[in-house]
């Protein structure tokens, strides 16, 4: 090799490691979140005749599960395809539970669970004359496969006065499998939420068994808040199971600021659950989001109250939560990151999309601090899309960059029934990580596909650091790095010393696959690259 061509490679190596420090911040390399698979699952008058489908599912080792209203499916993480669908009743029936013919089935919640390597489903089933008397429907599977067996449960949700279960939630630890309802009364009153504890090993068992239930009957919407979310918990914990709920989901349309975090002990032992108290603690204000628009002359859609609709994630101690809120007339996200020990909100933060209503979202976190919220998003110029934003935690500190579309939308949904002044949306959406890879993430969201028709849109999510590649190829030096870091900017500087200038290298940026590209002739001019934030 001659010695240029040798100082070359040598400034190259050089300018590969100013990427990493300096060009992404200190000693921390920043990420940008790309699009891995991203294809559509189901579609209202095709897979699910439900409106909203309640856009639910996870992620396992080998396959992605859809569980909405009307719907069970499983796709194939590496290809997309799907390799099992059925109908909700048809997935109980199943698992050994029989759906009568008077019965109904609905609000659906799954989650994977890497500690054991099984999932877990839940709905709630109702008589269609009369809401009175539910129960949870409950199915674990045999294994980290789902295409295979699953176990169901029917479980009364008010054994003692028969009161209804509405928008159940579900929620795991190492210790227990935890689901929650609101419940409300023969007159359609809501009276107040329930929850339930089983001890985990009970349904890992062989049979699997509910005999170690615990249920906390009728509780205090006062001192419990209201829409109780277990969280789906990974790591060592050091505290018993951590319940967050708002403390108003706020239908009086009155600035709130609190939250309701409850722990639940001994969740290990049969019949031996408790609580351990609830904590208020303090958030920023918040209130019933605005109905978001949508193009033409349309109704506007119906994105509920400010309940947190989607799962709580905890990792270890650290507790992540989202639900909708209202800023500046425009519906966005307000997240929070929870000490679950100290039981103190350690950040928290809104997600706001300029011109676009945000709306639906759901969280999840890895072990690095890494986070992303998905939701969907719309404007009186833009159909309802997905959308997603990835958070970094560095020196302790949780930041989040800009939005990144998933899928555009196709049309302005309207609900059929006449009767209705919004067209109704919802009720949740899901983002779950990926056990295989922590920098992955999965999320179903909600999109409009026609004028009367939504679609559920899965979507793999990557969290890659922003790192600046080069190579010689003949006499030219070529510049590669990530297409999502659109908002970087490829510069240089012909040396390293005090007082340097960098300055925007001017040749076309182009794209090769999901790659930014630029090839510069060779000279002894070129000294230095990096990527900066401008």
């Amino acid at each position: 090799m001659s010695s240029a061509r040798a100082a070359v490679l040598t400034q190259i190596l050089i300018a590969v490691f100013l990427s990493f420090t300096f060009g992404a911040g200190g000693l921390h390399a920043a990420l940008v979140l790309s699009i891995g698979q991203n294809f559509k699952a189901s579609t209202l008058g095709v897979d699910s005749d439900a409106l909203p489908p309640d856009a639910n599912g996870a992620v396992g080792p080998a396959h992605f599960v859809e569980f909405i209203n009307g719907r069970f499916a499983v796709f194939e993480k590496s290809t997309g395809r799907r390799v099992k669908t059925m109908a909700d009743d048809a997935f109980w029936k199943a698992s050994g539970l029989p759906i009568t013919s008077n019965l109904s089935t609905s609000d659906p919640r799954t989650i994977f669970d890497a500690a054991s390597q099984r999932w877990f489903a839940l709905q709630i089933d109702f008589d269609n004359s009369t809401q009175v008397s539910n129960r949870f429907l409950l199915a674990v599977s045999t294994s980290a496969d789902p295409t295979g067996k699953w176990t169901g449960f029917g479980i009364p949700a008010d054994p003692i006065d028969g009161n209804f279960a509405d928008f159940p939630t579900l929620g795991i630890d190492a210790d227990g499998v935890y689901l929650s309802g609101d419940l409300f009364d023969a007159s359609d009153t809501s009276i107040g939420p329930t929850l339930l504890v089983i001890p985990k090993r009970d349904l890992l068992a062989v049979p699997p068994s509910i005999a170690g239930l615990t249920s906390f009957g009728v509780l205090s919407y006062d001192v419990f808040g209201e829409i109780l979310q277990p969280a789906v918990t990974s790591g060592a914990a050091s505290t018993g199971e951590a319940v967050l709920a708002v403390a108003n989901i706020n239908n009086n349309l009155k600035s709130q600021n609190t939250l309701v975090k409850t722990s639940v002990t001994n969740a290990a032992v049969a019949g031996g659950a408790a609580l351990a108290g609830s904590a208020t603690l303090r958030v920023p204000s918040y209130t019933v989001p605005v109905n978001p628009p949508q193009p033409g002359n349309v109704k506007s859609l119906d994105d509920g109250d400010a309940r947190i609709s989607a799962s709580v994630y905890r990792v270890g101690d650290m507790i992540y939560a989202v639900h909708g809120t209202e800023v500046n007339n425009r519906a966005a996200v307000q997240w929070f990151k929870i000490d679950a020990v100290s039981q103190s909100v350690l950040q928290s933060g809104r997600i706001t999309g300029g011109s676009l209503d945000l709306y639906f979202a759901s969280i999840a976190a890895n072990e690095n601090g890494t986070v992303v919220i998905a939701c969907n998003g719309s404007s009186r110029t833009v159909f309802v899309s997905s959308y997603a934003v990835l958070g970094e935690t560095v020196n302790g500190t949780l930041t989040f960059g800009g939005l990144v579309l998933l899928k555009s939308g196709t049309a302005s949904f309207q609900d059929s029934d006449p009767t209705v002044s919004t067209s109704r949306w919802g009720d949740y959406s899901a983002t779950s990580v990926d056990p295989a890879d922590p920098n992955r993430f999965w999320t179903i969201q909600m999109i409009a596909s026609g004028r009367t028709t939504w679609s559920t849109q899965v979507t793999e999510l990557i969290a890659a650091p922003v790192l600046l590649n080069a190579s010689l190829t003949g006499t030219n030096l070529t510049l590669v790095w990530p297409a999502a870091a659109s908002n970087y900017q490829l510069q240089s500087s012909p040396s390293l010393g005090a007082g340097q200038t960098w300055t925007p290298v001017s040749q076309t940026t182009g794209a090769v696959g999901n790659q930014s590209i630029v090839s510069l002739p060779v000279s002894e001019q070129q000294g230095f690259f990096r990527l900066a934030q401008p």
